[in-house]
């Protein structure tokens, strides 16, 4: 019993220092990549005052389907079809910048006082699309498109271009520029109200 106790014993400092010996010995994991970014700071082009009134935004997504295909040649040969995801914002304002000098008329006596404005009307500007949430959601491809892109990076900007057509028409049909007006109309009537005047709006000449 002795014997077999010591030969456990022995066993047990075997396998305790072999776990150790595990546990000490460095992994190697192949050659590492070290990433170095050399880029200077950004650089001030430009500063403009702006006279713009942002009055109301929409947040618009489009799932374009675009397939490309090429003359007497078998899709499984050549050619792709894609599904892509784009998400975007259009903003809609109204620029003061652009108020003629007669376009504010305020009314030299009476009660209440008022005011006379021929306000611009709100205009939808650029999409801007968000990057982190446009991608390809399916694509199928023939077989030298598919040998193709092993060796060049497909260019997606044509599906970015797409896209901001797709949202810049859903923008224009969605009424934005109407409730910028709106809007727009609202808090006028509120900062002149608060200074004592009613305010009257009018096109511009």
């Amino acid at each position: 019993m002795k014997w077999r106790s010591g030969v456990a014993v022995a066993v047990v400092v075997v396998v305790a220092v072999s776990v150790a010996a595990v546990m000490v010995v460095p992994r190697f994991s192949g050659p590492g990549t070290d990433t170095v970014d050399r880029s200077g700071p950004a650089l001030l082009k430009s500063l403009r005052d702006l006279s713009q009134y942002h009055a109301s935004a929409g947040e618009f997504q489009v799932v374009l389907d675009i397939e490309r295909d090429v003359r007497y040649v078998p899709a499984a040969l050549a050619g792709q079809r894609t599904l892509f995801v784009a998400s975007g914002t259009v903003n809609a304002y109204v620029d003061f910048g652009g108020l003629a000098e007669d376009a504010l008329t305020v009314s030299p006596t009476g009660e209440p006082r008022s005011v006379e404005l021929a306000l611009p009307k709100a205009v939808l500007d650029k999409p801007t699309l968000d990057q982190e949430r446009c991608y390809v959601f399916a694509q199928e491809r023939g077989l030298f498109d598919r040998l193709a892109s092993l060796v060049e990076t497909p260019d997606q900007q044509p599906f970015y271009v797409a896209a901001e057509g797709k949202i810049a028409d859903a923008a224009r049909e969605s009424g934005l520029a109407d409730r910028a007006d709106e809007n727009t109309r609202k808090m006028l009537t509120g900062m002149f109200g608060a200074l004592g005047y009613e305010v009257a709006f009018t096109d511009p000449a």
